[in-house]
């Protein structure tokens, strides 16, 4: 059975985590001989050694030492994946635009393992729904609770051009 490009990626509705996610699409890929999907992923997973946790050693004079650790397989959370998915969007786009491109499979593949963006109509509703405009001097003091409120899962400028919009 071959896979088509949209059975990779993840939601956050999976039963799976996205590490996990990641580990067994990269074998489907790999199977599948898609090296765009498993350059990728594998690009993706050579950053988890940057995921550290702090510890203390304790050193043969009695005293100790803090210092850091790669972390586990099984101590990486999908919060910090995403993390590092976002930061290597942003190096591929930059790439993309110096060599005036639109897109890439490298960076479709990557954005597939992003959490769904928040809609211009997801974010009015919220909106109207939840901010007052008299507690605040201006629109875009309401900036604040409505990214507090989504996050990463909106982009600052659609709230910014949503907000102009609505006043």
């Amino acid at each position: 059975m071959t896979r088509s490009k949209s059975d990779y990626g993840w939601n956050q509705g999976l039963a799976v985590s996205l590490p996990e996610k990641i580990k067994q699409d990269l074998k489907t890929a790999m199977r599948n001989k898609d090296t765009v999907v498993r350059d990728a992923l594998r690009q993706v997973m050579s950053e988890y050694p940057m995921l550290t946790v702090p510890v203390t050693v304790k050193l043969e004079n009695g005293r100790t030492k803090d210092t850091t650790r790669p972390k586990r397989a099984e101590e990486i959370i999908d919060e910090e994946v995403i993390g590092i998915i976002r930061k290597l969007i942003k190096a591929e786009k930059t790439v993309l635009e110096a060599k005036q491109e639109k897109t890439s499979g490298y960076l479709q593949t990557l954005a597939a393992y992003l959490p769904q963006m928040a809609s211009r109509e997801e974010i009015e509703s919220w909106i109207r729904e939840y901010i007052d405009f008299a507690d605040f001097n201006s629109p875009m003091q309401a900036m604040g609770p409505i990214m507090k409120h989504f996050g990463k899962q909106a982009d600052g400028n659609l709230v910014k051009q949503v907000l102009q919009q609505m006043t």
